[in-house]
């Protein structure tokens, strides 16, 4: 697979914001039939840098309902929190 596939984007939230700054670990969102290596790897091509650790979680959407009262669905997503070798970085903006 192509590593534009496999990472969808970069989710900038308050939380994976100070996991950034902190902890050298950055959350993405990615296809949801990737698993930790192939993720690792796209990760290191595309931003030239050293995965150490990979965790991933799996997020089933949630059950919205539309203004005329139907019920639907929010797409499922797997979230993938990469952490990297002390020194590296991803610059975001």
């Amino acid at each position: 697979m192509n590593t534009s596939h496999i990472l969808k984007h970069v989710r900038l939230t308050e939380k994976s914001n100070q996991l950034s700054s902190d902890f050298s670990q950055y959350t993405l969102e990615v296809r949801k039939d990737a698993n930790k290596h192939v993720i690792a790897d796209a990760v290191e091509k595309a931003f030239k840098v050293t995965v150490t650790r990979v965790h991933v979680a799996h997020y089933r959407g949630k059950n919205k309902r539309s203004r005329t009262g139907r019920p639907g669905l929010t797409s499922d997503y797997k979230k993938a929190i990469v952490t990297l070798k002390k020194g590296d970085k991803i610059e975001l903006l």
